[in-house]
């Protein structure tokens, strides 16, 4: 759990900071000396800490899986029923802008990001597949079910950025979302 006391800063506030900054503006904006301004602290706090930005880059990018990724397929694995767990799935996944996951997704030129994408990836689509057989799909029928799925994800998330007038009411849209990949 983040400290929110300015004068016990540490590694954990320094990567929350970093993931604000990823979100408001990109993996540019995760810098020690426009983080340290933020947070009201020296440079020096940041090398007590970090040896470099590459390991708050790397701190960052863990934070973004533990709240971003595993936090909510955590919580959704305890939910019975498969279609309710693919229901909220599918619920949490447009109930928020995706702006820190398409910032991600700008970002994978670096390669801790990009593992770190393609593990989102894996674990969300391998998620869904195990709730698309639990309802009933064969092996590899459920497993391109959870790849439209979250290639649908990917498809919204990018729209909602670059072009959300042309997605319509949002509300519908999951609506409908959820009518043509749930069987």
């Amino acid at each position: 759990m983040p400290n929110d006391d300015p004068t016990n800063l540490d590694r954990d506030r320094w990567a929350a900071a970093g993931l604000a900054a990823l979100e408001r503006a990109g993996l540019a904006a995760v810098a020690v000396e426009p983080l340290a301004r933020e947070l009201a602290v020296t440079k020096g706090s940041f090398y007590w800490h970090f040896k470099n930005r590459a390991e708050l880059v790397q701190a960052t990018v863990e934070r973004w899986e533990r709240i971003h990724v595993d936090g909510p397929l955590d919580r959704l694995a305890e939910v019975d029923d498969p279609r309710e767990r693919l229901l909220r799935l599918l619920a949490a996944a447009s109930g928020k802008p995706p702006s820190i996951f398409i910032r991600m997704l700008d970002a994978t030129d670096e390669p801790v990001v990009a593992a770190a994408v393609h593990r989102a990836a894996a674990m969300r689509v391998d998620f869904m597949a195990k709730a698309f057989r639990e309802l009933g799909l064969p092996p590899a029928r459920a497993r391109r079910q959870a790849l439209l799925a979250y290639s649908t994800y990917i498809g919204r998330a990018h729209l909602a950025r670059d072009a959300p007038d042309v997605l319509g009411d949002p509300q519908q849209l999951a609506k409908h979302i959820a009518e043509q990949l749930l069987p």
